[in-house]
């Protein structure tokens, strides 16, 4: 080999390392670029993903908040307008025990206003049955159910048949459908 062909092929040899150095050099600067790019990609994709979920979450919540708003205040509104009602049917009522009162201060005769107050106090019995409420009524001589009656006291039974049992009632207990609006108040026999 003649000196130049040495001095060529060195060269070549020395092209070939600068070449793959570069290469090498290159590629990893590439690739590292590359990787960073895709992981601050993937970073911004997480980003807008999470901002896009708060976003719904108080959207969410907002939502809730109003609802629950809403329903509480409809709650009030029916709570108010049920006894609005009541209390509209129960006006003429307090109507005509006024003009009774007024009535019996001229009356000697006892029959004639306790006959008023009777007829009154079946007007009120008749809106209240309307509106669902019931009286208990026959609880004497029927077994205790504490479900609906709440014994006062307990005295001897008068007789054997009424041990256990309602001997006798203290205060009336209303139902209102099925509810217990007021427990009866009754006396037993032990």
């Amino acid at each position: 080999m003649t000196n130049k062909e040495q001095v060529d092929q060195e060269m070549n040899l020395k092209d070939e390392n600068v070449n793959e150095e570069t290469v090498e050099n290159t590629s990893p600067e590439v690739e590292i670029e590359e990787e960073v790019s895709q992981t601050e990609s993937e970073e911004n994709k997480l980003e807008y993903e999470v901002a896009d979920l708060k976003d719904k979450y108080l959207r969410l919540y907002s939502d809730f908040e109003n609802y629950r708003k809403r329903t509480a205040k409809e709650r009030l509104d029916l709570i108010s307008t049920a006894s609005e009602d009541v209390i509209r049917d129960l006006i003429p009522i307090v109507d005509d025990f006024e003009r009774g009162l007024k009535a019996s201060e001229n009356e000697a005769e006892g029959a004639k206003v306790r006959e008023g107050n009777l007829l009154i106090f079946q007007k009120l019995g008749k809106i209240l049955g309307s509106k669902g409420l019931k009286p208990m009524d026959d609880l004497v001589g029927k077994p205790f159910d504490p479900e609906t009656q709440e014994a006062i006291t307990q005295i001897p039974a008068p007789s054997e048949e009424l041990k256990g049992k309602v001997v006798d009632v203290i205060e009336k207990g209303y139902l209102l459908g099925d509810k217990v609006v007021r427990y009866a108040k009754v006396v037993t026999g032990a």
